[in-house]
């Protein structure tokens, strides 16, 4: 599998030293971002608003979509880049990610993938004279609280640029304020076609919807499991509309029959929606959400006596999610990306995130990892003063970059587009089902 991943020496060499940000519970009052070295603990929540502009396109080249690796792919190993020059001093970047709340498992996935790759830069030696630091604020994830910290980040003309958050709906809650202080946002997350395009500041490596929920009607349910009778319970966020707005688009042209109920953001007790689902007579219960609620209505349809095919779009790999099943070997993914255990790099990667977060990776933490990479690469092409604006422009123009997660190519948009594996867990481990080749044909 193709990627670009520094040297396992010095990942190990500083695996001792990075700090996992831990996610505790309650958090009330906001604290004014404090800086910290890379790994440090962070704070706090709160409040504010929203937008839209287009973005210029990103270079002049014509846009490919991006292709994840393919196992057997020849192997090309990648140093933080080199410094040259004398020290120019700190480039400070601004996190908002979901350090506590029903997310908190993400959160502290970004913390450590951030705070890994600049601890790798900087030993490195920086890059064009310049070492990294990052302060992450605590949002949970409501666009409310991420509205607030990305306005005082920036408000804060020494922070280049902001990193996160995880949900859509937050990164677009953000898009007016990027577009107003001229400060680039990139999330390693945020997976709504519409997005991006918000502002030419906004920047994404996620995927977006409009590929993976099509992904999950025609490939994971259609073809895969031959499903015809569709039962969806999606949460109601931005994210979940845009997850259900796609799927349904591609499960009409597949001919499935398919019903849907929502429900609130932190909600507890689905056994009304599971009743009525029950009722149906479905094939599949699919479940579009991340986190805790994705294994709480599986085992709430479970102790219905409910005997049904579990599939999620959302979580990926969690293995956070798969501890809390009471079925594990009951439940099929889409994910863009696999810690392949046979893959000698990237099981060393995930041997260290896992004894730094005390749970296996996911994708999610190992794009908070390359977003870091990406934001060097791009002051690496900088020519002169880096500045907000040069940053938003090299990063809109960076060739393609091959990170943890794959090959990376912003769209004219600027966000990736990717290609799905099918995920299972079988004897309580996940495994791929089918590879990146079985969706080629597209749609």
């Amino acid at each position: 599998m193709k990627k670009r991943v520094l040297a396992l020496t010095l990942a190990f060499t500083l695996a001792a030293s990075a700090l996992a940000g831990c996610g505790g519970d309650k958090k009330e009052e906001t604290k004014a971002p404090e800086t910290k070295a890379a790994g440090e603990e962070t704070k706090a929540p709160a409040g504010d608003d929203e937008k839209e502009e287009t973005k210029a396109p990103a270079g002049g080249d014509e846009k490919e979509e991006t292709k994840a690796p393919a196992d057997g792919d020849e192997k090309e190993e990648t140093k933080a880049p080199v410094a040259s020059g004398e020290s120019k001093g700190v480039i400070k970047l601004g996190g908002v990610a979901p350090m506590t709340g029903q997310y908190a498992e993400y959160g502290k996935g970004f913390d450590i993938g951030f705070s890994k790759a600049i601890d790798e830069i900087n030993a490195a030696g920086g890059v064009n004279g310049y070492t990294f630091e990052i302060s992450i604020e605590d949002t949970q994830s409501d666009p409310v609280n991420s509205s607030t910290m990305a306005t005082k980040f920036a408000e804060d003309e020494e922070v280049m640029a902001i990193l996160g958050d995880f949900s859509s709906g937050a990164c677009k809650a953000n898009a007016e304020i990027c577009d107003r202080y001229g400060i680039v946002q990139l999330s390693p997350t945020a997976s709504a076609s519409d997005y991006a395009s918000m502002s030419k500041y906004c920047f994404g490596i996620m995927g977006r919807q409009d590929v993976e929920a099509p992904f999950l009607a025609k490939y994971v349910l259609k073809e895969y499991l031959k499903a015809q009778k569709i039962a969806v319970i999606r949460v109601d966020s931005d994210w979940g509309k845009s997850c259900y707005d796609n799927f349904i688009a591609q499960a009409e042209k597949e001919g499935l029959e398919v019903t849907v109920e929502t429900y609130a953001t932190g909600e507890k007790d689905f056994s009304s929606l599971i009743t009525k689902m029950q009722a149906e007579n479905p094939d599949v219960l699919v479940v579009m959400d991340q986190g805790d609620p994705v294994a709480d209505i599986f085992n709430q349809a479970d102790a219905a006596g409910w005997e049904i095919q579990h599939v999620a779009l959302g979580p990926g790999t969690s293995e956070q999610v798969a501890g809390r099943l009471g079925d594990k070997d009951n439940l099929i993914v889409t994910s863009p990306f696999f810690f392949d255990p046979e893959d000698a790099e990237l099981a060393a990667w995930a041997e260290w995130f896992s004894s730094e977060a005390g749970f296996a990776p996911t994708i999610h933490p190992a794009c908070a990892y390359d977003c870091i990479y990406l934001i060097a690469e791009a002051v690496k092409n900088i020519d002169g003063e880096v500045t907000r604006d040069a940053l938003q422009e090299a990063l809109a123009n960076l060739p393609e970059y091959t990170g943890v997660t794959g090959a990376i190519k912003f769209e004219a948009d600027g966000d990736i587009k990717r290609n799905y594996l099918i995920c299972g867990i079988e004897g309580g481990e996940w495994k791929v089902l089918e590879g990146f080749e079985y969706g080629a044909a597209g749609f």
